[in-house]
């Protein structure tokens, strides 16, 4: 693992912005593995501002989203279809054709775990954007999810949920179930970059560096990835 910790996140971001802008720059088909939640907008943002300022084009790349929630439309303001559409796809060239986000339709969900491992197959993945849950989950796998598992369903964490309240009106608005990519997908990734910020993530950050790798925490298999980059600010970064 390769761990870079900063005393600003605007520094943070931006370095970690850095390494999708060059892999683009050079490889304009490249295919990115992209996240949701706070985590990734910081370099999200500043994605959107190196294009606009015509340093880097997005019109070729691919993109494969993570995860998505169970049991809400597409359309909802909570989607991550809705999601990223609004902080990355829609102030960017890239083709929306080229950009693929899990369906979360229960009437069809085990046609899409098909359709969605069908796609990461004949797609290598160049490098995969991370965030960390609390609890240590990467992508919505959480706590005991096995290693080698691909796309599938999964109830979300107590944990989980309370941390995605604030994005709903309340903790019964959040949906209890998701549909996210495998850990053994995710491994494929020729490069991965992890981001972490704040004191509540210390711990997870802690156990998935320095703790044996179990599936307890699934961010701990990260350790046996050739080339994984860690952005961390100093409070993600205080129990290292």
């Amino acid at each position: 693992m390769n761990i870079h910790i900063f005393d600003h996140e605007e520094q943070l971001y931006k370095e970690a912005a850095r390494r999708i802008i060059d892999l683009v720059q050079d490889h304009p088909k490249a295919v990115l593995g992209l996240a949701t939640g706070s985590s990734p907008l910081g370099v999200y943002k500043e994605l959107i501002k190196s294009f606009q300022n015509h340093h880097v084009t997005f019109e070729q790349v691919t993109a494969f989203n993570l995860d998505e929630y169970v049991g809400i439309p597409s359309d909802h303001p909570q989607s991550y279809q809705t999601f990223m559409r609004n902080v990355l796809f829609h102030h960017l060239n890239i083709d929306l054709n080229n950009t693929y986000i899990p369906c979360g339709n229960k009437e069809i969900i085990e046609d899409e775990i098909k359709r969605y491992d069908k796609l990461l197959s004949a797609h290598a993945i160049d490098l995969q954007l991370l965030g960390i849950g609390t609890n240590g989950h990467i992508g919505f796998n959480e706590p005991g999810t096995p290693f080698d598992c691909l796309t599938h369903v999964v109830k979300l964490d107590s944990r989980t949920r309370k941390d995605n309240a604030r994005f709903f009106d309340h903790l019964d608005s959040v949906p209890t179930h998701a549909i996210t990519m495998g850990i053994d997908s995710i491994m494929k990734a020729k490069e991965i970059v992890l981001i972490a910020t704040g004191e509540k993530k210390a711990s997870a950050v802690k156990a998935m560096i320095r703790g044996p790798i179990d599936p307890i925490i699934p961010a701990s298999i990260l350790q046996k990835h050739p080339n994984v980059h860690i952005y961390l600010d100093h409070q993600s970064a205080k129990d290292l």
